[in-house]
């Protein structure tokens, strides 16, 4: 403590940083550990595991098919109609960020005349009972049969009552694709494993899954992002913003990706996946979400301890690798602290930690954005988790379009080194699973559809002239609605 004070005083007197902005020294230079030099004069350590595979490898196999369709529409107010098109059609109406849940508002708006005094008029209840659909049909027509009733039981005349008109989207994105889904086993040459940590982490901390799975047969990348473990650490703030960050792990995914690739994040890393998955939406077949937090735009906050003087964040640096510890473990007993020291884990400077939060700013990543993914994706929670509320997990389990929640009972928001065998377990029964294949459907008839009376056959008969017109209007309207996306794309 009496070191941080005299070096946070040298660094208040020179105007100097006193911290020495440059990796961490490390003297682990074995196999497996490259340096890759992303920019000139900006390198990153990765850690490359490639496996001894036996010879003969085991089939790809057939996996199965997911249909990806589904119309998201954002209203200036901040809600968010999701309306999920594939085989399991279901309609779904989600609050805004603002945690306002109206299940009415998104489709219809009330107003009233400019003179008036009264309030807008109140939700139909009819409305509330077609709780599957939530469409616009549905609530303009339940609005009409108030309107008529409202002739009959003598209330006011329907002109005096605010009148109603469907409300205008801000962004509409339709989504419509096949995804074809199966197995990652670890004999499958063209599968490839990304861990990326978040904000004071390195790929120490992944020293455990990383074990595992190459044990496994899987090809592992990890990267120190810049300024973090033994990557290189460039004393310009804007080296750490996060389209900086973005680019690195972008150029590290192009230099070993697969033709299969699982992105494994934890916290900030989190939003790196997701970056990576917007961009090469083909490779990236998995995605795991460790503690990520909400489907919500990044932004500085204005109002936090790391927006103090670098030589002040120096001085309390004891203070907060002990908040660190308390908030990121579910226990801070001794094991937890070696887990740290060995891990390097929050040992980075003073100086690129706070560049680092307060470059958290990427107003693209909102919930439109994450509900655009069409890729697996496994969420992680630990249940002590102080950083992250679990609320946060499950708001981006209800955005993704296919999603998996799992809570660790026994976990906080380091729970890759708490638990590492539950961790490990869940990832890679994630990395084993593929969609079910549905059973064919049987084209000779039945015997009992044979053995029909006549009156039947021939009223069959009637009903198969008549199908093949309507498979032909259903497909002009398929082809048509079709164009029409592309148009609004």
């Amino acid at each position: 403590m009496l070191t941080s004070f005299m070096d946070s005083l040298f660094c208040c007197l020179t105007g100097k940083s006193a911290n020495v902005v440059v990796p961490v020294e490390t003297s682990e230079l074995a196999d497996g550990y490259e340096f890759v030099e992303v920019k000139p004069g900006r390198v990153l350590r990765v850690r490359h595991i490639i496996p001894d595979r036996p010879v003969v490898e085991e089939p790809t196999g057939q996996g199965g098919s997911v249909s990806c369709k589904r119309k998201i529409t954002l209203y200036r107010n901040g809600q968010l109609f999701i309306e999920n098109l594939g085989d399991r059609a279901r309609t779904e109406l989600t609050s805004g960020q603002n945690g306002e849940t109206d299940p009415n508002s998104a489709a219809e708006v009330e107003l009233t005349d400019g003179g008036g005094s009264s309030p807008p008029g109140s939700v139909p209840e009819a409305n509330k009972s077609d709780s599957g659909t939530g469409g616009k049909d549905g609530a303009s027509e339940s609005g009409a049969g108030d309107a008529a009733t409202g002739e009959t039981t003598g209330q006011p005349d329907p002109s005096q009552q605010p009148r109603k008109r469907k409300r205008k989207p801000k962004r509409t994105v339709v989504i419509d694709c096949e995804r074809k889904i199966s197995s990652c086993k670890g004999t499958h040459s063209d599968v490839a494993l990304f861990f990326i940590h978040g904000v004071g982490g390195s790929l120490d901390i992944w020293g455990s899954q990383m074990d595992f799975f190459s044990r496994l047969g899987y090809e592992v990348i990890a990267p120190d992002l810049a300024g973090h473990g033994a990557s290189s650490a460039p004393q310009i703030a804007a080296a750490y913003t996060f389209y900086a960050l973005a680019e690195d792990m972008r150029l590290i995914f192009k230099r070993y990706a697969r033709k299969r690739n699982i992105l494994i994040g934890h916290s900030y890393g989190v939003s790196f996946c997701t970056f990576l998955a917007h961009e090469y939406p083909e490779q990236i077949h998995k995605m795991v979400m460790i503690n990520g937090g909400g489907p919500t735009a990044l932004e500085p906050s204005l109002c936090s301890i790391f927006n103090l003087p670098t030589c002040v964040l120096h001085c309390l640096s004891p203070l907060l690798a002990w908040s660190f510890l308390k908030a990121g473990f579910a226990r801070q007993g001794a094991k937890e602290k070696q887990l740290l020291r060995e891990n390097n884990a929050f040992n980075v400077s003073s100086f690129v930690l706070r560049a680092m939060m307060s470059g958290q700013y990427w107003p693209e990543g909102d919930e439109v954005y994450h509900g655009e993914l069409t890729v697996p994706i496994l969420l992680v929670h630990g249940m002590y988790d102080k950083f992250v509320p679990i609320e946060e997990d499950q708001r981006m389990a209800e955005i993704l379009l296919m999603a998996f929640l799992k809570v660790l009972d026994d976990g906080s928001h380091m729970v890759m080194m708490e638990c590492p065998e539950a961790v490990n377990t869940l990832l890679h029964e994630f990395l084993l699973w593929e969609p079910a294949t549905p059973p064919k459907k049987e084209s000779k008839t039945r015997p009992e559809t044979a053995k029909a009376r006549p009156d039947s056959t021939k009223a069959t008969s009637d009903t198969a002239k008549v199908r093949p017109a309507t498979a032909k209007q259903s497909s002009s309207n398929g082809s048509q609605g079709t164009t029409d996306n592309q148009a609004k794309r």
